[in-house]
């Protein structure tokens, strides 16, 4: 399929897009929403950049027909007459028509000839590739690949309250009691309760990026570099996040993997394997019911244990991790999707996320990738608005352009240390496939 036609089905594809929108709401018998109308206005304008891409494409072509009949320079490359000199006895466009047309052998002889007497030009720099320029497709430009925020969504997530550095939770260390009354007319049981709290420091991430006025000004990207940028940063930011919530490790701002007096269970094997590594699963599930009187319910694991897990087989060479939609029987877990991050299946009834900011670099040999099994709403969030900006006034003597995007978090993991269980250990090392 030619570049044109590729432009014509991308065009065809986001008018039936915007149509289909509008024939959704009449179908229904309903306005369209605000959603819905971004959606369409946005499918136009892809549609109209479509449009004046095909023109530039057209023109291109035209252009290229009217020149077809043009004669190109030519370098003498001997030191005999060349045969289509000025003067001479014979026509290139006469000998070309003949050739052609005629079937005329001397013709085609002469255009042969010739052929080794010029030197022709092609779209090399210099040799007539200026005239053809690189088509730039800047609105469909490739953004840097980044892992995802997953952990993080999985936490009860709250507003930050303004107008603070730390946000202070009352927690109960112990707790009254309840006993039977030994005798009637005794005293019932009478313990005080022991109070402390949980304070979670406010954190900031953030982003800045200089770039020149002109940049920001001449480039032809849809809604601009600063726009470009920005979308950048956001991604960055949910990595920043995901990184904060799993590994952070100072006062008042404890990562999920970093909690004190959480569980810790060990895994230690020289030859890992996943029938050896269930057991630790059921134990750092069967910890967090015992302690904390309550379910686990997320295991968090970077991609690469999943796959450890998805590519086990038993003796009969039959996987141990089946997809859902294949039933459970004789399974140890099961795969609700392929996923890259987020949602990818299920052991001992709990639900399973991958996270690519897991660390894969713990334990003596900066191999391990830990497991988390935890209670995500246990812990908190709290998450400020993302504020993103743009100043010309900063670099104004040197036409640059700032723009900066950052916002406020903090993170309450320690309200509940017994819902939080990690497993580590030897026997999770990077493995082998």
């Amino acid at each position: 399929m030619s570049l044109r036609d590729t432009f014509v089905t991308q065009r065809e594809a986001k008018l039936a897009e915007a149509k289909a929108v509008v024939e959704t709401a009449e179908t229904e018998a309903r306005d369209i929403t605000d959603a819905e109308l971004a959606s369409v206005k946005e499918a136009r304008e892809a549609a109209d950049a479509l449009d004046a891409r095909i023109s530039e494409i057209d023109a291109i072509a035209a252009a290229e027909s009217r020149s077809v009949a043009k004669t190109t320079a030519s370098v003498q490359v001997v030191s005999e007459p060349t045969t289509y000199r000025k003067h001479g006895e014979h026509s290139y466009f006469r000998d070309l028509v003949g050739a052609q047309l005629r079937g005329d052998r001397e013709a085609t002889d002469r255009l042969s000839r010739n052929d080794r007497e010029v030197r022709a030009i092609n779209t090399t720099d210099t040799s007539g590739g200026e005239f053809v320029p690189p088509l730039w497709l800047v609105d469909e430009y490739v953004r840097l690949a980044r892992a995802s925020r997953v952990a993080a969504d999985l936490l009860r997530n709250l507003p930050l309250p303004a107008g603070t550095d730390s946000i202070n939770l009352p927690k109960i260390t112990t707790g009254t009691a309840v006993a039977a009354q030994s005798s009637e007319n005794s005293g019932f049981q009478n313990t005080d309760l022991v109070t402390a709290s949980a304070t979670s420091a406010v954190h900031t991430l953030g982003g800045i990026q200089v770039l020149s006025v002109q940049l920001l000004e001449q480039s032809p990207i849809a809604g601009g570099m600063d726009q470009v940028i920005i979308a950048d940063l956001a991604a960055d930011y949910a990595r920043a996040l995901e990184s904060f919530v799993l590994t952070s490790d100072a006062a008042g701002k404890r990562g999920l993997f970093n909690v004190p007096s959480d569980i810790d269970v060990t895994y230690t094997d020289s030859t890992p394997t996943v029938a050896e590594l269930y057991p630790k699963l059921a134990d750092a599930i069967q910890q967090i019911h015992t302690q904390r009187f309550a379910p686990a319910t997320a295991i968090v694991m970077h991609p690469r244990r999943w796959a450890f897990l998805t590519a086990a087989l038993d003796d009969s060479k039959r996987p141990l991790i089946v997809p859902a939609a294949n039933g459970r029987f004789n399974s140890m877990g099961a795969q609700d999707g392929v996923a890259a991050s987020g949602a990818v299946g299920s052991i001992q009834g709990v639900d399973v996320y991958t996270s690519s900011l897991v660390p894969t670099n713990l334990g003596s040999g900066t191999n391990q990738d830990p497991i988390l099994v935890f209670r995500p709403e246990d812990s908190i969030l709290f998450e400020g608005t993302p504020r993103a900006e743009v100043f010309r006034e900063t670099y104004a003597n040197q036409g640059s352009v700032l723009v900066r995007m950052y916002n406020y978090v903090a993170i309450a993991t320690e309200r509940h240390p017994k819902s939080v269980a990690v497993i580590n250990g030897t026997g999770l090392v990077a493995p082998t496939f």
